[in-house]
């Protein structure tokens, strides 16, 4: 599948998206939320990939905001549509069963920073930014930045970031969990690319199962939560990964998972 808006690569069981509008900072319009929409449907049902990295075009941004332009004149009821929009995007991505991975190579601002909320892992490049700074404009975050953003990292210090619209950059991100590590600019996409292999490297069904528990049972009381993760670890026997991993262990050597 091809797209205008964004860029999909394939290789070594890593797929990266990269969100292609640079002139536009990668703004999300209309229309590249809905090829990246396709994009997630035709990666969610692919064997190939094993793990995703999400991306932005150019030097200064990973994706600065939704598209002002496009917004501006919206009634409430197209406003309405165009959130919704925005969250079946993002919920696509937290409903893959790969791990993804948001390589933050810029402004992540508004819509960009809620698309790295929505991803599993943040990592971030020494110029990156990070706000969401919608109340400036008179709105509030449209694509679940009020929800995700006190789930990570707590209310006090997400209000703080909601209430004024202000900018921390990434060293600051890092130190209150928006992202896990910072890397010099060069070295961003290598990093992530490394991790994602690893992750690519591990039983799929096993990664693909931890997933699914840790989205699913976050918003469970720990008791269920526990009982959650006890049937899904019972799934895991009842696979050849399981008795190739354990195999492998024991007779030490480097298991070779069916892909």
């Amino acid at each position: 599948m091809t797209f205008k808006n964004i860029l999909l690569d394939i290789k070594d069981g890593v797929a990266t998206v990269t969100i292609n509008r640079p002139k536009a900072l990668n703004a999300l319009n209309k229309e590249t939320l809905l090829e990246m929409l396709d994009c997630f449907v035709e990666l969610k049902d692919s064997s190939e990939v094993l793990a995703v990295i999400i991306t932005g075009g150019g030097e200064k941004a990973f994706v600065a905001g939704a598209d002002i332009s496009f917004m501006q004149s919206l009634t409430a009821a197209e406003g309405k549509k165009f959130g919704e929009l925005g969250h079946g995007v993002l919920r696509a991505i937290e409903n893959l069963p790969q791990p993804v991975i948001a390589a933050i190579n810029g402004f992540a601002l508004g819509g960009g920073c809620e698309l790295s909320l929505a991803c599993d892992m943040r990592f971030a490049s020494k110029n990156a930014k990070f706000g969401q700074p919608e109340v400036n404009l008179g709105v509030i975050p449209g694509f679940g930045g009020t929800q995700r953003l006190p789930r990570l990292i707590g209310k006090g210090l997400a209000t703080e970031i909601l209430f004024s619209g202000k900018m921390i950059d990434a060293e600051e991100a890092c130190r209150i969990g928006l992202v896990n590590q910072v890397y010099e600019s060069d070295k961003l996409l290598d990093e992530c690319m490394v991790l994602a292999k690893m992750i690519a490297s591990r039983g799929p069904a096993a990664v693909q199962l931890c997933k699914e528990v840790v989205n699913n049972g976050i918003e469970m009381d720990l008791n269920r939560a526990c009982s959650y993760e006890a049937d899904l670890f019972a799934l895991c026997f009842a696979t050849d990964e399981q008795t190739e991993g354990m195999a492998a262990f024991l007779e030490k050597r480097s298991p070779q998972f069916s892909k």
